[in-house]
């Protein structure tokens, strides 16, 4: 087209020449009329390419500010036409890469948060730039500690828990976690944790992850499980032994009673009576050692609560529009029978003696305070083993089972001496949201 306006014009052009006769004037008036008719069908012809060209540079510019959501109209069937093609095609690619790794990130964001492995990244400056929820929780109550100076968190937790993170060493280690409830009690946990530490550089920078997973319960649960299966033993092997003395010291008496040895008659009743002793008190173990799965059921708590006050007495701190508890109630109702009954044989008085219910976001609290001697430091740490027992005559069982059920419930049971004297046993369950 283009080819063909510029010979009409030479056309023109020798035209004009030969009528004016005058080469000169000709070409001036040629030039005249020919040069602004070229420019302007160079521009006409010119404008769309440009446009092209100008909508192809904003979208690879676009591409470079990871902006992918503009495409071009295929206006044209020529190798520019091609060109803005690939470059649609490019753009697709490229969002449904981004979604795809937006997605990959979301999932893998979500995977840490809700893990129970505390995750804190620092960078070279001792800045926290990352953490998931448990750390949160671990280190500042559950506040975002992102932008905060790591040491500066670490001077506030237990003094164990600081030496084993400054030690750059990875491994196990035990820390007192310590808990204010309330204007006169403080409470005392040891939680021990599984320590990785490691360093790397990411973006030309030093960087420090430290992954803190707690594993209390585990080996609370191996623990137990390893008392069960002493109790088991023990259990089988006293059975084996106290069935014959029981049926000989029988046997005994019967023969004293048709000689009229009186004396001895005694004698073998005493073994009797023993021995029968010692079998209730392996039954009782022997229960422990077989507490069974809980049966979960919703139960409406102030009516639950209500029930074991006809059977112990106390004072019952509870609203009677506190909801529902997701529990084993057999189970649950002989915890919290053995915490009362262990709390009015501290020496405490019976209206001290109190049962305190606080549903959280996520835990169920039970709390069960008195005003008894409460413990020693020793007694403390081994309240909740099998065997141990702080009075004379006694098993030794009603603590462990205590936290035996509560740990088969999937909670924990802390223990912690009150100012001004007295005990409270708190015990967390999880509370779960349960659709009826």
């Amino acid at each position: 087209m283009l080819v063909f306006i510029i010979l009409v014009i030479v056309f023109m052009v020798s035209s004009l020449t030969i009528l004016l006769d005058d080469v000169f004037l000709a070409s001036v008036i040629s030039i005249a009329i020919v040069l602004p008719t070229i420019l302007l069908i160079v521009h006409s012809y010119m404008a769309p390419l440009n446009n092209v060209l100008m909508a192809l540079n904003n979208g690879f510019q676009n591409f470079l500010d990871n902006d992918f959501s503009v495409s071009i109209a295929k206006t044209r069937n020529d190798e520019l036409g091609d060109l803005v093609a690939v470059y649609n095609k490019v753009g697709a690619v490229l969002r449904d890469e981004r979604i795809h790794l937006y997605q990959r990130e979301l999932l893998l964001d979500t995977v840490i948060q809700t893990t129970p492995l505390s995750l804190v990244l620092i960078d070279d400056t001792g800045a926290i730039i990352y953490s998931n929820s448990s750390a949160r929780v671990l280190l500042y109550d559950g506040v975002s500690i992102n932008g905060l100076n790591f040491n500066d968190l670490l001077s506030k937790q237990a003094e164990s828990f600081s030496l084993a993170v400054s030690s750059g060493l990875s491994g196990l280690f035990t820390a007192t976690q310590r808990k204010t409830s309330g204007s006169d009690e403080t409470g005392r946990t040891n939680e021990t944790y599984h320590l990785t530490q490691n360093q790397f550089l990411l973006n030309g920078r030093k960087h420090q992850l430290y992954l803190f997973k707690s594993i209390t319960k585990e080996i609370s649960r191996q623990e137990v499980s390893t008392w069960k299966k002493v109790i088991r033993l023990i259990s089988h092997e006293l059975n084996n032994s106290l069935a014959p003395i029981t049926s000989l010291a029988h046997s005994g008496r019967t023969l004293c009673e048709r000689q009229g040895e009186e004396k001895l008659a005694t004698i073998f009743d005493t073994m009797g009576e023993r021995a029968r002793y010692l079998q209730m008190f392996i039954e009782g173990y022997a229960e422990f050692a077989r507490l069974p799965k809980p049966q979960l059921s919703i139960v409406e708590t102030y009516s639950f609560f209500e029930s074991i006050q006809q059977i112990k007495t106390f004072e019952l701190i509870c609203e009677e529009k506190t909801g529902s508890i997701y529990c084993d109630p057999s189970q649950l109702q002989q915890a919290i029978i053995n915490l009362v009954k262990n709390a009015l044989e501290s020496g405490s008085l019976e209206s001290k003696v109190s049962l305190s219910v606080n549903v959280n976001l996520n835990e169920y609290e039970i709390i069960v305070r008195d005003r008894g001697k409460g413990m020693t430091e020793k007694n403390l740490s081994n309240a909740l083993l099998p065997f141990y027992s702080t009075r004379s005559g006694g098993t030794g069982l009603g603590l462990p089972l205590c936290r035996e059920i509560v740990e088969a419930h999937g909670g924990k049971i802390l223990i912690s001496n009150r100012k001004n004297g007295g005990l409270k046993v708190t015990l967390l369950l999880p509370n779960k949201k349960v659709s009826k």
